[in-house]
C-alpha cells in the first residue's frame, strides 16, 4: 500500500485577514480594521490540511524561508495531520510568502507577496515520496513559476507510477492564462476550476462552451459555482449538485475546501454524485469560521456539521 493517499507539491504561507476597511482605501490616511486573522493560507496548504481533516493520509512538499512566519505555517500543517518532513526550509533574503486579504461583503481584495512561493524547484522536490501516493494534486499553477517549466514533466513522472491526479490552476495574477498549459493537459486526470476560471482557460465567456472544450482536453472537469453548487462533467455523463445550505461567515478558502472533500472521495472510487456531495458539503462548512482552515480546526464542529446533512 502506497504511503499516501494524495501527494501535493506546492506554496505554503500564510493569509493575514483584515475586516471592516472601507471598500475605497484612501491615499495617506491610516485606515483603521476592526478585525484581523492570521491563519494558515495558499491554496495548495489549505487543500492539503483539509484534506488530512477529512482522513487522507497527505504528503506535502514546498519550499519556506527561514523566518517566523515560514515556521508558523509549517507548525500549522502539522498540527493538522499533513506529513511536512519534506517542506524544504531555505536561507537567504527571500522570505516567506504572504498573502493580505482585504475582506468585504461581497468580495476581496487579494495582495500577495511571492516570496518563496516562486522559487519552488523541480530539484526541492522529492519525487520518490511524491510518487508514494494513490493521488496527486497541483493548485495555484500560475504561481509556481519556478516549477512550471517543469510541471508537464512532473505530472507525466506521477501518473507513469501509477498515480492520478488533478489540478486547480487558481487564478492568473497576469491574466495571461497561458498556451503552456496545453501541454500539461494531457497528464491531468481531474480540472477543478471555478466558472470564471473555466471560461478564462477556454478563452470564452459562455461556460458551457468552456466545459466542453475543457472536456476535450481533460477526462473529468469539475467547475465550482458558489451558491450554485458544483457540475462535473466526464464524456457524455454530466451530474450537477447543489450547494450545501448555509449561513456564510468568511468565504476564503472554499474553493480550495472543496477541492479537498472532492478529492477525498474521487481517490477512494466514489462515484460523482458522492464526489460532488463531499466537495459541497467540505466548501460550505469551510465557510463557518474565517480562513480556510480554521472550521477544520474543530473535527467535533465537523462531525455535527455532517450529521446534520447527511
Amino acid at each position: 500500500m502506497p504511503q499516501f493517499d494524495v501527494t501535493i507539491a506546492g506554496e505554503l504561507n500564510l493569509d493575514l485577514i483584515l475586516y471592516g476597511l472601507p471598500e475605497q482605501l484612501q491615499p495617506e490616511r491610516e485606515l483603521l480594521a476592526d478585525r484581523m486573522l492570521l491563519t494558515l493560507g495558499s491554496s495548495s496548504a489549505i487543500v492539503a490540511h483539509n484534506l488530512a481533516a477529512l482522513g487522507s493520509r497527505v504528503g506535502f512538499q514546498s519550499r519556506i524561508g527561514s523566518d517566523p512566519l515560514g515556521q508558523i505555517a509549517l507548525e500549522r500543517l502539522q498540527q493538522g495531520g499533513v506529513d511536512v518532513t519534506r517542506v524544504r526550509r531555505t536561507p537567504g533574503p527571500t522570505t516567506t510568502g504572504l498573502t493580505v486579504i482585504v475582506h468585504h461583503n461581497r468580495w476581496r481584495n487579494i495582495l500577495t507577496y511571492m516570496g518563496t512561493i516562486a522559487e519552488l524547484t523541480w530539484d526541492d522536490l522529492d519525487l520518490e515520496s511524491l510518487s508514494n501516493s494513490r493521488h496527486f494534486h497541483l493548485s495555484s499553477y500560475f504561481l509556481q513559476r519556478g516549477l512550471r517549466p517543469r510541471m508537464a514533466e512532473l505530472l507525466r513522472y506521477v501518473k507513469s507510477h501509477g498515480l492520478t491526479t488533478s489540478l486547480d490552476t487558481n487564478d492568473d495574477p497576469d491574466d495571461c492564462w497561458d498556451d503552456d498549459l496545453q501541454e500539461v493537459f494531457p497528464f491531468v486526470d481531474v480540472l477543478l476550476p471555478n466558472e470564471r476560471e473555466a471560461c478564462k482557460l477556454a478563452g470564452t465567456d459562455d461556460l458551457e462552451t468552456a466545459v466542453r472544450e475543457l472536456s476535450d482536453r481533460v477526462p473529468l472537469v469539475v467547475v465550482k459555482l458558489g451558491a450554485n453548487g458544483a457540475m462535473a462533467v466526464r464524456g457524455k455523463e454530466r451530474v450537477v449538485s447543489p450547494a450545501q445550505p448555509v449561513t456564510p461567515i468568511d468565504t476564503v478558502g472554499a474553493g480550495d475546501s472543496f477541492d479537498a472533500g472532492f478529492l477525498h472521495q474521487y481517490m477512494r472510487g466514489a462515484d460523482l454524485v458522492t464526489c460532488l456531495t463531499s466537495g459541497n458539503s467540505a466548501g460550505a462548512f469551510s465557510t463557518t469560521r474565517p480562513g480556510g482552515t480554521e472550521a477544520f480546526r474543530d473535527l467535533e464542529q465537523w462531525q455535527r456539521f455532517r450529521q446534520r446533512r447527511f
